[in-house]
């Protein structure tokens, strides 16, 4: 059973303040992460992500993402080591001291989004997202979008390579490349960016509640085909894709003491 709301305290502190054992070391293809993985298992032993008090993950941001959907029905925390190209989901890594910075690991709660894509063949998908679901212009012509909030109609057409929705931990991704807004960790609101946007002109997007409901439907998707995208799965020939917030999944993540994800958030404005 997942938690909805985030943890105020060290995760160390719902181990009765021991050292985890009981560490399963997940890594991307990339040799640098798999000679990692064998230094760390060879130094600290090694489990099954479902035995595990920990998961160590070892690669870049999109490894993290990886790792965070494939254990979500696992009630286990992840500790990222940056083996990748981009790291802002990652700890630095360090082959000493594992077990102790483990253990003064500051945790972080995130809710992901969950995506129905509703297909020009009449299917239906479903996703998870934790950092945004986009629409994308499948060929070469300008995708046109009509955009629902909570039942609302909000803009008839938003003419576009693409829009997106981000979750806070993702608003430094995709949503920020995309002149989007940085979101503090734990704000109750979603960004919802264009991506290019020719008309309206130079759309600065919106800002809507956690709780709402987005429905966003493709004009004319015969002649101007869009895929969605949730964290790089794709589905292709959508007409329409409802996105909110899943409240009943909760990743749990695990930074070292001053590194969090509120702090990331804040540096990057500032760079």
């Amino acid at each position: 059973m997942f938690l909805s709301e985030p943890h105020d305290g060290l995760w160390k502190q719902d181990t009765a303040k021991t050292m985890p054992k009981r560490i399963a070391f997940l890594a991307s293809e990339a040799h640098t992460a798999q000679t990692a993985r064998a230094t760390l298992i060879g130094r600290y032993g090694n489990r099954p992500a479902d035995d595990a008090d920990v998961i160590v993950a070892l690669g870049g941001d999109g490894f993290m993402l990886q790792t965070l959907h494939g254990t979500q029905e696992l009630d286990v925390p992840v500790y990222g080591m940056n083996r990748g190209t981009v790291g802002f989901l990652m700890n630095e890594y360090v082959e000493s001291d594992l077990l102790e910075r483990l253990d003064s690991a500051e945790e972080e709660m995130i809710n992901p989004l969950t995506m129905t894509a509703t297909c020009q063949n009449g299917k239906t998908h479903h996703a998870l997202a934790i950092n945004e679901v986009s629409m994308l212009r499948q060929g070469p012509q300008a995708a046109k979008l009509r955009i629902w909030i909570d039942g609302r109609l909000r803009m008839d057409e938003l003419v576009c390579d693409g829009a997106l929705l981000s979750t806070p931990a993702g608003s430094t991704a995709y949503n920020y490349s995309a002149h989007g807004p940085i979101l503090p960790i734990g704000s109750d609101v979603l960004a919802l960016t264009a991506i290019a946007p020719f008309r309206p002109r130079r759309w600065r997007g919106a800002l809507v509640r956690k709780e709402s409901l987005v429905r966003i439907e493709v004009v004319n998707p015969e002649k101007r085909p869009v895929m969605a995208d949730a964290d790089s799965r794709s589905v292709r020939d959508v007409i329409s894709v409802e996105i909110r917030s899943e409240p009943s999944v909760g990743h749990r993540i695990l930074f070292d003491p001053g590194h969090g994800l509120e702090e990331r958030l804040i540096r990057e404005q500032f760079v």
